[in-house]
């Protein structure tokens, strides 16, 4: 079996964010994916006006429909964002701008525009009054995932009762510098039980022995790794886009906007990261599998 991708922005030189995104761009992207070992995923927009999100949901919609490799591939979309915090370093990449309070009327419109593809959205807890939103994705059979937050203990259990069942790309999505110990890690891990937590594994997001402490912390059975892949996967070093922004990419394959501290998605490939994680940690394939395919199948209900 090949392995499942629940966080793919784009990947060979095609952002599945672009606005002008083409049905051959995907066509192409879906190939270089299967090559690499991917053999579904879900295609991720980033944070946008609700308006242009919607466009570019009907627009992925109507490629879905009219491309068999595409309908075999992509497993339905998550949206990460615009329902997200605003503050520097907890926004990250993303458009602060674009950046909206979590509604249930604009999780609604982006939801009709997805027409029952949206399996997995990304929001910020604290931004989702009283956990409404939260309340109306999960009951339409949404998974909701916890990213770009800092939602204290008690907004976080709240999320949690009302359905969130994730964390995206723990770890990550947050300042460089955080408290020692009251910060959004450690009250997602005291609550792991309740949760998947997600790991994008390319040394970069994560140093090596701090996921490994994760995976001791909260085993296999709740873990998932993602590539959280941009266009420029695949293309080494150089100025790309994500969302119609730039992304430059050093030498070792790290995507950062300009001038920030904050990384901007991953380059890593699905083969790689399962090379990653058994060179580094010594995980054999079965594990791999668990955490690369099983794992998000069960927790998309896919």
């Amino acid at each position: 079996m090949g392995y499942f991708d629940l966080q793919v922005n784009g990947y060979a030189g095609v952002d599945f964010c672009s606005s002008s995104l083409t049905l051959e761009e995907c066509h192409a992207a879906c190939e270089a994916l299967r090559a690499d070992g991917i053999d579904r995923f879900l295609a991720t927009l980033i944070t946008d006006q609700v308006p242009s999100l919607e466009a570019k949901l009907k627009q992925l919609v109507r490629f879905f429909e009219e491309d068999d490799l595409l309908s075999e591939m992509i497993a339905g979309f998550h949206v990460e964002g615009p329902f997200i915090s605003a503050v520097e370093g907890y926004v990250g990449a993303h458009p602060a701008e674009a950046v909206v309070p979590a509604t249930v009327e604009d999780a609604r419109r982006l939801v009709e525009a997805g027409q029952g593809m949206i399996k997995l959205m990304t929001l910020a807890p604290e931004c989702d009054a009283m956990a409404k939103t939260t309340e109306f994705l999960s009951a339409m059979g949404i998974t909701v995932s916890a990213g770009h937050c800092n939602p204290d203990l008690e907004t976080l259990k709240r999320s949690i009762d009302a359905g969130l069942s994730m964390v995206t790309h723990l770890g990550n999505g947050c300042p460089v510098d955080l408290p020692r110990h009251d910060n959004f890690i450690q009250r997602a891990l005291s609550l792991s039980d309740h949760l998947w937590l997600c790991f994008i594994p390319d040394g970069a997001h994560v140093p090596w022995f701090v996921l490994q402490n994760y995976f001791d912390q909260i085993g296999l059975d709740r873990a998932i790794v993602t590539t959280d892949a941009i266009m420029a996967a695949g293309l080494g070093e150089g100025t790309f886009e994500l969302s119609g922004a730039p992304v430059i990419i050093d030498k070792h394959g790290v995507a950062r906007r300009p001038g920030s501290p904050n990384l901007a998605g991953s380059t890593v490939r699905g083969f790689q990261v399962a090379a990653n994680l058994k060179r580094e940690l010594g995980l054999s394939e079965e594990e791999v599998q668990k955490i690369f395919s099983s794992n998000p199948r069960e927790a998309l209900s896919i």
